[in-house]
């Protein structure tokens, strides 16, 4: 295990930011998500860590050891730090114990220690018994493990991932998310996961580090960057909140507020103490529900209806601001259809102050 630390990293491209002024404390035995769209910088950020590109500023530490940083960088050779790729890596003409091994065999390992070694890491992912076999004949499943175990068999004290499941089916996805979970309760080794995938983060890390144009946007536990996201761009991407502009009328209570949202007045949660005018306030499809006979409400037409099998995802357009959707989950049976008038009240939402 290792902490690992990010100070002020910055790097640039012919003099433009990939990745810009991030600093993170990642704790020995956590498990870091790094999340956001394509072009955001998390792969430039895990180079970095990797030692595979060269910081422009800012310093990286590991174990307490500065990796890289003014004074010069430690080649990745030297790093002890284990990457499992997207597409595996692995060599077609060797065996899964000869991809597994290789390392140790470049390392002039004892062979008889170098044979006991491989079988721990392949009893670690649960690939007993198929040294002798090619990569040709696994499933990709298990040639992610394979990848996974010769990552493991040199003992490093950071493994970094690299949107390691983006090449796997959905259904092969969800079991391989459980085996990472298990192989990280299992080990308490150091990781760092990139990936753009919303549900694999969620699901596997600790904290998840938001990204966005090479800039660290908000560090925080899933639950509190789904319920509290730190600005619009968190709001917006994380499971695609719906932003809606309110009027700030006062504190409601500690940590509420009241506000004026599409001419309706509704609680939402706040930062205690905060005490802006306008802002916008992220609210999910949870978030809203049809109004009752005379009560207020925000009056708007249904745009779309998708059924998902068991309900339907309802898209609403109020009149006060046409362009404006509001999604809406409706269990069965379903009865709004397109062109439909209906009046939304909001239940509940989270304010994000004015920048």
């Amino acid at each position: 295990m290792a902490r690992l630390i990010l100070d002020n990293v910055g790097k640039s491209f012919a003099g433009a930011d990939a990745v810009k002024d991030v600093s993170i404390d990642v704790a020995d035995g956590e498990f870091l998500a790094v999340l956001g769209p394509s072009g955001c910088g998390k792969t430039t950020l895990l180079r970095l860590v990797a030692g595979f590109e060269k910081l422009t500023r800012g310093e990286i530490r590991i174990g307490g050891t500065v990796m890289s940083g003014p004074d010069g960088s430690v080649p990745p050779e030297r790093r002890r730090v284990g990457i499992v790729f997207q597409n595996y890596a692995l060599w077609p003409h060797m065996s899964v114990a000869e991809n597994v091994g290789y390392s140790l065999k470049v390392a002039g390992l004892d062979r008889a220690l170098a044979g006991r070694k491989i079988a721990e890491a392949l009893a670690l992912v649960g690939l007993e018994g198929l040294g002798d076999r090619r990569p040709a004949s696994l499933s990709g499943g298990q040639r992610q493990r394979v990848a996974l175990a010769r990552c493991l068999v040199a003992a490093p004290s950071l493994v970094l991932f690299d949107e390691p499941l983006a090449n796997l089916d959905v259904h092969l996805r969800s079991s391989m998310e459980n085996e990472f979970a298990a192989f990280h309760k299992r080990t308490g080794t150091t990781m760092v996961y990139v990936t753009h995938d919303q549900g694999e983060a969620m699901a596997l890390a600790d904290r998840i580090a938001v990204m966005d144009r090479g800039r660290l946007m908000q560090l925080a536990s899933p639950r509190d960057l789904y319920h509290e996201p730190a600005n619009e761009m968190v709001a917006s991407f994380i499971a695609k909140g719906t932003l809606l502009p309110v009027q700030v009328l006062g504190e409601e209570a500690a940590g509420h507020c009241k506000v004026r949202v599409l001419g309706q007045e509704a609680v939402v949660r706040c930062r205690r103490g905060e005490r802006p005018r306008h802002g916008r306030i992220c609210c999910r499809s949870a978030d809203f529900e049809i109004a009752g006979p005379g009560e207020p409400g925000i009056d708007g037409i249904v745009r779309r209806v998708v059924y998902r099998g068991g309900g339907a995802r309802v898209e609403f357009s109020p009149l006060e601001n046409p362009d404006t959707i509001v999604p809406l989950d409706q269990p069965d049976p379903v009865f709004h259809q397109v062109g439909d008038s209906l009046r939304l009240r909001v239940r509940a939402g989270w304010l994000i102050p004015a920048s």
